[in-house]
């Protein structure tokens, strides 16, 4: 297998690694997580300019026809520059899903809106008490025979105050469907707020909401197979993001090594400190290993295969991160967790990954499963 990157990525993370050194520069970002988006409109569109908002989708629907391993790529850059723009919810988590289970009508209508930058969407799935069990599901929807009427509530819906649309998760009666909601629409109601890393959530409310029969994003009662690949897309995507972030990371501490002096000599020249330093490397290009791995399965047509990757990798990245994080946070003593510093912005970052979409714990233990399945 060739792991050489192609002369198009190597050229699109160089385009990706110079907007943010130029235009995204950190205090900028801190800026950004204070204003009401929370994010950047101007660096969206630039990222539609870019390309990258129509990397994962097919060309007759105004795509790029990239790969998980694309996306590989523009979520590591991602990561460095600390992006707060809703990349995730809205190009792979939502954009995947319409793209593997839209209807023609629907990929024609949403995706070139995506790859413009003139929609954003958030997925509403989880609710309050599940965990992060996908098949953990109260929401209903009622047929009305013209439509659907959905009844419920959704929690933590990651992008959701900046989506134009939601796709929210219900049981019909025949399992659990999906379908299209104007985030606006009559009976939504929607309590946002920020997260820990600077970005935007909301818990959702549903009363009465209704919508057309063309809402239904493919076969009522069959979207939990679909949900699931969104979600394992997604999970390589955040792998390879932290994967980014801790090679910052490893950056910043090494060179505040080279300059913070103590008795009169970098620390960096202390033997113990450079064992560590030693450590967050290794633990970094072996979670780069994983995501890589990940994202080179994430594509697979085999559920179990795609499955049992990327549970093995979100474990391993999110272990792998809390050690970079930490290792970085106590290696820059007082400073590491201030606001001021960037290094307590990736640590808080690497944390909110390593719970989205399910945590270490719930990762092994779904790998485990796989195996005894297997």
């Amino acid at each position: 297998m060739n792991f050489n990157y192609t002369e198009e990525q190597l050229a699109l993370q160089d385009t990706l690694r110079r907007f943010y050194a130029r235009d995204y520069a950190f205090e900028h970002r801190r800026a950004l997580a204070k204003s009401a988006d929370g994010f950047d409109r101007e660096a969206w569109k630039t990222f539609a300019d870019f390309g990258i908002l129509a990397l994962p989708f097919h060309e007759d629907f105004g795509g790029l026809n990239g790969t998980a391993v694309d996306t590989m790529l523009v979520m590591e850059m991602l990561g460095r520059g600390l992006a707060l723009e809703p990349y995730v919810s809205t190009v792979v988590l939502c954009g995947g899903l319409i793209r593997d289970a839209g209807s023609t009508a629907q990929k024609e209508a949403l995706l070139p809106a995506i790859a413009g930058g003139e929609l954003m969407l958030a997925l509403a799935h989880h609710e309050a008490g599940g965990r992060y069990e996908l098949d953990r599901v109260a929401t209903t929807a009622t047929s009305t025979g013209s439509g659907w009427q959905l009844d419920g509530a959704k929690a933590v819906v990651l992008g959701a105050p900046s989506a134009d649309t939601l796709i929210v998760s219900a049981r019909d009666g025949k399992g659990v469907s999906l379908f299209l909601v104007d985030a606006k629409a009559a009976g939504v109601s929607m309590r946002a707020y920020p997260t820990q890393d600077g970005a935007r959530a909301a818990d959702i409310k549903l009363a009465r909401v209704a919508v057309g029969a063309d809402a239904l994003i493919g076969p009522a009662g069959n979207a939990l197979p679909v949900i699931e690949r969104a979600l394992d897309y997604a999970n390589a995507a955040l792998c390879a993001e932290a994967v980014g972030i801790m090679s910052a990371l490893n950056e910043v501490t090494l060179e505040y090594l080279k300059t913070r002096k103590q008795f009169g000599v970098p620390i960096g020249n202390f033997q113990a400190l450079q064992h560590r330093m030693a450590d967050m490397v290794i633990a970094t290009e072996q979670a780069r290993s994983m995501a890589t791995l990940a994202a080179v399965r994430a594509d697979s047509s085999d559920a179990a295969e795609r499955s049992r990757a990327v549970a093995a990798a979100k474990a391993y990245v999110s272990q792998s991160a809390r050690l970079v994080g930490q290792q970085a946070v106590q290696l820059h003593g007082g400073m590491g967790v201030v606001d001021e510093l960037n290094v307590s912005h990736y640590f808080k970052r690497l944390t909110m990954i390593g719970l989205t979409f399910g945590d270490a714990d719930y990762h092994l233990g779904k790998f485990s499963d796989t195996l005894l399945a297997a």
